[in-house]
């Protein structure tokens, strides 16, 4: 179902992931004031809250990852290209889990400074999609383990 304010599927599905026990409402309250923290903060961007979210986000999305293989009793960790709807969950997941290690006075305003740092391929999220494409390129030799 798509949110009520922007009409995205994409938000409800980062809602969703945002959401503890259950409580929606506040969910969608944290994301909206998040939305209009990042519309100040960008007054002079040319680009919607909603776009600079979604280029965050894809700036935070992994191509390729590692997986552990057994092969002959070793164990091989070898890059595998991310399935696409693989790819939306963990940037969603990672960019909600290192905007909850922020430092910040509550929830919308770590979630604003953590999109605005994705958007500008920089902060947590990021850096953890660099360390993930690092893992598979030093492990590239490996790839023809995959099947």
């Amino acid at each position: 179902m798509p949110d009520p304010k922007f009409n995205d599927t994409l938000v409800t599905r980062f809602v969703n992931d945002l959401m503890i026990d259950g409580k929606k409402n506040l969910a969608y309250s944290i994301f909206y004031a998040t939305m209009d923290m990042v519309a100040d903060k960008k007054k002079d961007d040319d680009k919607t809250p909603l776009e600079i979210w979604k280029k965050a986000l894809e700036n935070v999305t992994p191509m390729v990852e590692v997986k552990s293989r057994r092969i002959g009793g070793a164990t091989f960790q070898v890059p595998m290209e991310v399935n696409p709807r693989r790819k939306t969950a963990i940037s969603i997941r990672n960019m909600i889990k290192y905007a909850r290690q922020r430092n910040g006075k509550n929830m919308a305003e770590k979630l604003a400074q953590e999109v605005l740092a994705a958007y500008n391929e920089e902060g947590g999220a990021f850096k953890k999609k660099e360390e993930t494409h690092r893992m598979a390129e030093a492990n590239k030799a490996f790839a023809h383990f995959r099947f």
